[in-house]
């Protein structure tokens, strides 16, 4: 479809080999915290923990690690407090960038957020600037190995996902949001193991850029994706040429 936003799985290429299991490890401790702070630490009952769980849980997650994040999220440990926050803005060329950010420090987290976008030739807006071009959604991730597009479209579809995306390294499926967990659990009943299940924002239609500004503005939501108080990144750029990855390499 023609919001359909490919940065997640191009920074699953991307990330593919290093896994960057520490920066992953980093946001899955903030989100289930942050779950089990808004929901309770009961995942039956807590859709949003129970989700950052399995991705904890795929990501082979210590399990130590997910019960002390949960246990500081429900205040039995002491630990640092987390605030949800986005900024808004935009990339070289007029790209549209959403960034989602879970800090300890708002200060630290804009003045970074805030220089990267000056450091790679962007814009940080105002709250509402581009927000407005982007809708909440479900989407899941598998790998492309893990079954065909066939199997992966007859699941979805029955399930009740609106759209399924697949590329030679990954199947992205989309939901409405209140259809998330049915979707997931047809995965999971089917036997198919996805690499993670969340919310996301996806843009009503899609820029495209080229040459200078599409290297430029994928710099940058590189550089924004690396932030440590940085949990996701999404942007309205066309993202249909499968060899965009390669680009953050130039």
């Amino acid at each position: 479809m023609s919001g359909h936003n490919k940065w997640s799985t191009i920074k699953y290429k991307k990330g593919a080999a290093d896994a960057k299991r520490g920066k992953l490890f980093s946001r899955l401790i903030k989100e289930i915290t942050m779950a089990a702070k808004e929901g309770g630490g009961d995942p039956g009952g807590n859709p949003r923990l129970r989700t950052a769980l399995l991705t904890a849980k795929t990501a082979n997650m210590p399990k130590d690690n997910i019960d002390r994040a949960i246990k500081r999220g429900t205040g039995e440990l002491e630990g640092v407090s987390y605030e949800q926050f986005f900024y808004e803005g935009y990339a070289p060329g007029g790209a549209a960038v959403l960034v989602e950010v879970l800090t300890e420090n708002k200060n630290r987290a804009a003045s970074e957020v805030r220089h990267s976008f000056s450091k790679h030739g962007g814009n940080l807006g105002e709250p509402g600037s581009v927000a407005w071009m982007f809708a909440k959604k479900g989407s899941i991730v598998l790998e492309a190995s893990s079954a065909t597009e066939d199997q992966v479209m007859e699941v979805a579809l029955e399930a009740g996902a609106e759209d399924v995306n697949s590329t030679a390294d990954s199947h992205e499926i989309q939901t409405e949001l209140s259809d998330l967990e049915a979707v997931k659990e047809a995965f999971e009943k089917a036997g198919l193991t996805y690499i993670t299940a969340e919310l996301t924002y996806v843009p009503s239609s899609n820029l495209e850029l080229s040459g200078k500004e599409l290297v430029s503005a994928m710099k940058l939501l590189e550089a924004l994706d690396d932030l440590d108080d940085v949990q996701k990144v999404w942007s309205n750029i066309d993202f249909s040429d499968e060899s965009a990855a390669d680009l953050l390499d130039q």
